[in-house]
């Protein structure tokens, strides 16, 4: 009953996606199982640290990789949270457990040349309206570091040519502004009045198919990972490798990480500071590369 509650919760008070209702509910569903085979039944008043270590052990020895196991303890200690705020549980048991190290992995990011080169050779691109809203789906990828979904969700009425700025929904419905260039308003025009020009079916969307419908997630993939593709050091090519290669430019160029956090739109500074580590790590392939006794 709690369980179902709890994803409840997350639906119409934390605003989580579909996507993180079922992962959540299929953790939680998991750790349920786990429970009543050790103690006949799940009491989560009876739910101690121990048995929660004890759930975190046996997922480790099946293999599961530390970061699927942090994800379904982080499941398990927001539902004890929930519990706890709700007067079910006096304390949460999960509170000071901790997860598996995880070994951090450095985002893949294209370099800015590679970048430019994408954008910049029209030969890659048919001369029409698809290879034309492509080409700037990319462009406003690199030059804003938005998402996948907020860049599908855009809607003409998001873009302000007065103030020069787009407004982009992210997780949560949480909206920020992020100011756009003089020669991106140029660009954004042009598409939109080619856009206007061969699509019949008028659509609030701001990108959209040639039938006039929006955008679909696997659409999007596929576009940045044919382009990507021509970057053969690249070890992935998702929309998501373009938003780290927004964050890691923007350092590199000198901005400051806060800066780039809005930007980004991530709630927390550690989320942005994964990107320091990049331009660290790059800085250091320089050095090694370029003094001469780094090398020895």
């Amino acid at each position: 009953m709690w369980k179902e509650k709890f994803i409840q919760y997350l639906r119409y008070e934390k605003n989580y996606s579909s996507h993180t209702e079922i992962s959540y509910f299929n953790d939680l569903s998991q750790f349920e199982r786990f429970i009543r085979e050790e103690t006949g039944s799940f009491d989560t008043a009876a739910v101690d640290s121990d048995l929660i270590r004890n759930w975190i052990v046996g997922l480790m020895s099946q293999k599961m990789k530390p970061r699927s196991v942090t994800r379904k303890l982080s499941a398990v200690k927001s539902f004890f949270r929930y519990l706890k705020k709700q007067g079910v549980v006096g304390k949460n048991p999960a509170e000071h457990v901790r997860g598996p190290k995880i070994d951090k992995k450095l985002p893949a990011f294209a370099k800015g040349s590679d970048m430019d080169r994408i954008i910049d050779d029209e030969r890659d691109y048919p001369d029409d309206f698809e290879g034309n809203r492509d080409r700037f789906i990319i462009e406003l990828f690199y030059l804003t570091g938005m998402r996948r979904a907020e860049l599908i969700s855009l809607r003409d009425a998001d873009v302000d040519f007065f103030a020069s700025t787009l407004r982009v929904t992210g997780k949560r419905n949480k909206q920020r502004i992020i100011p756009l260039s003089d020669s991106t308003l140029d660009a954004l025009r042009q598409y939109i009045s080619l856009r206007d020009a061969e699509i019949e079916n008028k659509s609030p969307h701001l990108f959209v198919k040639k039938d006039g419908n929006p955008l679909y997630p696997a659409m999007v993939y596929k576009i940045i990972h044919t382009h990507l593709s021509s970057v053969p050091t690249l070890s992935k090519k998702s929309p998501h490798v373009l938003r780290h290669t927004f964050a890691t430019e923007m350092l590199n160029h000198g901005a400051e990480i806060n800066a780039v956090k809005e930007l980004l739109g991530h709630s927390s500074l550690a989320s942005t500071e994964v990107y320091t580590h990049v331009t660290f790590e790059e800085l250091k392939k320089v050095y090694q590369n370029a003094h001469p006794r780094a090398k020895k």
